[in-house]
């Protein structure tokens, strides 16, 4: 508890420069003060990892850039994701818009090992051998990442209060 007091009040030097640099990596103002706070949340958590004796604004920045880079990655892997589902049958339709924006929301949740697998076969239509292969994984492997994902994104729509239990029908192609 004394590390993350010590951490919070050394932290404070930092904020306007921390700010600065978030200006620069996003370009939008709003997005920059969302990453300095994700930024100190994550240095706050992390406090028992944090050494004394290192430079904390090393620390604090290296922090900032490996959030920063994580969301440009999970916005790609969104948008890649986007791109790749066909357009709804009918328009007029809100909820199946309404599904696919959980499902993709569900998806940017999971952790990379597993959203991998289930985009390249529920979106790319992969077969499971194609995918193990652009993984550079043993088909067991896929098959493990592929379940535990398929469990992981069942659980978090189902946690959503209004999915629909068709949305969770994620069947890959063999």
């Amino acid at each position: 508890m004394a590390v993350v007091k010590e951490l919070s009040s050394k932290m404070q030097e930092y904020v306007t420069s921390l700010k600065r640099y978030a200006l620069v990596l996003t370009r939008n103002r709003d997005i920059a003060d969302d990453l300095v706070q994700e930024t100190l949340v994550k240095a706050i958590a992390a406090a028992d990892s944090w050494d004394p004796n290192s430079n904390l604004r090393v620390w604090l920045f290296r922090i900032m850039h490996n959030t920063h880079i994580s969301a440009l990655r999970k916005a790609k892997v969104r948008q890649d994701a986007k791109a790749d589902l066909p357009e709804p049958v009918d328009r007029s339709d809100p909820s199946l818009r309404v599904q696919v924006n959980q499902v993709l929301d569900a998806l940017d949740q999971l952790p990379e090992a597993q959203r991998r697998p289930i985009i390249m076969i529920a979106l790319n239509e992969m077969s499971y051998a194609e995918a193990a292969e652009a993984l550079n994984v043993p088909m067991g492997t896929l098959y493990s990442r592929l379940g535990r994902g398929r469990n992981a994104l069942r659980k978090i729509l189902d946690e959503t209060d209004d999915a629909d239990p068709k949305v969770v029908k994620l069947r890959g192609r063999k």
